[in-house]
């Protein structure tokens, strides 16, 4: 696969959204829509995780969009980087383990060529045999990366082509490296060639672009118009040097700033500042949340209460349901044998108040 430069010109402009949408369109907005979008696709990969859910299928792949393709989610989520040689390429860490002749090593993938990426893990060709894909644990061990269902690593362009669901939304995090500096330039460099697959092949398909990176997140939305744009953050749970990702309220001056349609939040970050929805709300931004604790049914109900528009999750079944059951309508004449929280002004109130407390340990 080949892609030219491209100059800032030739990128399509749309203008399928609004300078600010409440969320991705009116109409969604209108139907009381609340999002559930599908972390890495169906589900991140946790080494030597209890829960078997974690390993099920490989994270960022073909198999694992697809399969969450078949649920009832309007997006899933997925991270970009791009090779050495110019190719977008989906994959969650900075860099690539493997090992030869009993020897661990590791690779930067933005400096791999597109063949060698694709050269470790399953490979597609019959009775071919890829090189050993390791992980690094949290905790710094290095495992064999092994999953039920395996597959291939892939490109941003397969995705495009190979996801069965013409209308499933791809949530694209551009990502980079934290602990790397990176100039105007470098960064012009890494978001041109995502840009232009998206470009070519995006047709219908609904696009949100987000980052960690704030001044990516800045270039991504100067460079293009058709797409919203959302900085996600911490939301005050991590501390960086960058001082416009300790906070919501940082988060919200970037998007005010910068022209950004929204913010993703860590869960935790809101619940421990829940008057920070109405700031966001009240600046006219979109707000959705990540987080282990998205996986639990009851803490994105009370999202859902508090005004927050949508929800990335790894137990993508059981959110989906439960969504399902909680956007229901209530009706006096149905005897719903799974009743629905009917919390008070007063009641929701304090348990915003005490959430902030629940979650400190």
């Amino acid at each position: 696969m080949s892609l030219k430069a491209i100059h800032v010109s030739e990128v399509p402009s749309l203008d399928h959204f609004p300078e600010n949408p409440s969320l991705l369109c009116s109409s969604r907005k209108s139907n009381n829509k609340f999002l559930v979008v599908g972390h890495r696709g169906h589900g991140m990969n946790m080494s030597q995780s209890p829960d078997l859910r974690f390993s099920a299928l490989k994270e960022n792949s073909i198999l694992s969009f697809n399969a969450a393709s078949k649920l009832p989610l309007d997006f899933i989520e997925f991270d970009v980087q791009v090779t050495r040689d110019g190719c977008p390429v989906i994959f969650h860490d900075d860099f690539i383990f493997s090992e030869e002749q009993g020897v661990v090593y590791e690779k930067r993938v933005t400096e791999v060529c597109l063949s060698e990426f694709m050269s470790y893990g399953p490979q597609r060709q019959p009775g071919k045999t890829g090189k050993p894909l390791l992980r690094k644990s949290k905790e710094g061990k290095i495992l064999k990366w092994t999953v039920h269902g395996e597959d291939s690593l892939c490109t941003l362009q397969e995705a495009f082509e190979k996801v069965e669901k013409p209308n499933l939304g791809f949530n694209i995090e551009l990502k980079l490296d934290d602990n790397l500096l990176y100039s105007p330039d470098h960064l012009s460099r890494l978001l041109l060639p995502i840009l232009q697959v998206v470009s070519d092949f995006a047709k219908d398909r609904p696009i949100i672009f987000s980052s960690f990176h704030p001044d990516a997140a800045l270039l991504v939305r100067k460079l293009q118009t058709t797409y919203p744009v959302f900085f996600l953050t911490n939301g005050g749970t991590e501390m960086y040097h960058d001082a416009r990702r300790n906070s919501l309220e940082e988060a919200i001056k970037v998007c005010l700033e910068g022209g950004l349609q929204g913010i993703v939040s860590e869960v935790k970050g809101i619940f421990r500042s829940p008057a920070a929805v109405y700031k966001i709300k009240e600046s006219k931004l979109s707000l959705m949340t990540y987080g282990k604790l998205n996986n639990v049914a009851e803490a994105v109900y009370m999202q859902h209460l508090m005004g927050i528009e949508g929800v990335i999750v790894d137990h993508v079944e059981e959110i989906t349901e439960a969504v399902r059951e909680m956007m229901k309508p209530s009706s006096r004449d149905v005897d719903d044998t799974k009743p629905k929280p009917n919390f008070s002004e007063r009641e929701l109130s304090f348990l915003l108040k005490l959430i902030p407390e629940l979650i400190q340990h």
